[in-house]
């Protein structure tokens, strides 16, 4: 994988890049991440905090509660709307990058889908990776 990983909003008022390989990339089936992403579910990339730097604008922030009851804080553009990243509060150290936003995320390829539980009835779930209802134990 090429380091760093880049990426942002949709007008570029706001850019960001990550200097680690994710920990894990998933598609999240929960109903906030349909909420956000507008569509069935989100792919997403666990990676460090502390690698995770933004290089460009200010994202706007909401904070949310999660299915665990922990406070997740959603990162977006208050210019486009895009949504961004998020911080779970429940996951100290860690930060969720939106798959979507990333410049290049060919080498990004989802290793499990989670939330299953929550997703539509119509959604499409591959059966090539591993499907948990909720979050996966660590």
């Amino acid at each position: 994988m090429d380091l760093p990983i880049t990426g942002g909003c949709v007008c570029g008022a706001v850019r960001y890049e990550c200097s680690a390989e994710p920990l894990a990339v998933a598609h999240c089936f929960c109903t906030d991440c349909q909420r956000t992403s507008g569509a069935q579910m989100s792919t997403n990339a666990l990676v460090p905090q502390g690698a995770f730097t933004v290089t460009r604008g200010q994202a706007k922030s909401f904070d949310t509660k999660a299915d665990s009851g922990n406070t997740v804080s959603r990162y977006f553009c208050s210019t486009c709307g895009s949504n961004l990243w998020s911080v779970p509060n429940g996951m100290p150290g860690l930060l969720v990058i939106k798959v979507g936003t990333v410049d290049s995320a060919t080498s990004l390829e989802p290793r499990m889908s989670i939330y299953c539980a929550s997703k539509q009835p119509w959604a499409v779930v591959s059966d090539a990776i591993p499907q948990f209802e909720k979050m996966p134990p660590a």
